[in-house]
């Protein structure tokens, strides 16, 4: 699967890039959910774009077998005592998707990765494993 299959419309674009900025900034976690539309191929938020602030909101949102990628800003403070807003993708994969799930999903990661500018890609495959995010992140 090429990744030229799948697109973005201009405002997702904007929405990543302004998400990205903003959580920068931010004292608190933020997350959004995207899906890809399987008839249209489009990568999107689901209509109410819901910000989550907290790792237990968005287990509680993700789909039992369904990928989402979950674009996640997770401030946290660092061994040394340094504040790091670590700004990550969770390519969420439930063992129990189909296989035209999963290729969907797995021919989009880096074009996701690449175009959110992530700077780390956490696999999970279930809603509890979200929460071991913070140690991943090196809480």
């Amino acid at each position: 699967m090429s990744s030229s299959l799948y697109t973005f419309s201009d405002s997702t674009k904007q929405h990543l890039r302004k998400f990205r900025l903003s959580t920068s900034r931010s004292n608190d976690p933020q997350a959004v959910i995207y899906f890809i539309d399987k008839q249209t191929k489009e990568i999107r938020q689901d209509e109410d774009g819901t910000v989550y602030k907290s790792l237990d909101e968005i287990a509680d949102d993700l789909p039992d077998h369904s990928p989402r990628f979950i674009l996640l800003s997770y401030p946290l403070t660092l061994p040394s005592g340094r504040l790091s807003v670590p700004y990550v993708m969770i390519y969420y994969m439930p063992t129990t998707c189909n296989s035209e799930l999963r290729m969907l999903y797995a021919g989009a990661k880096e074009l996701m990765r690449n175009t959110s500018e992530v700077t780390k890609i956490l696999d999970l495959e279930t809603p509890e494993e979200l929460e071991e995010v913070p140690e991943k992140l090196g809480a």
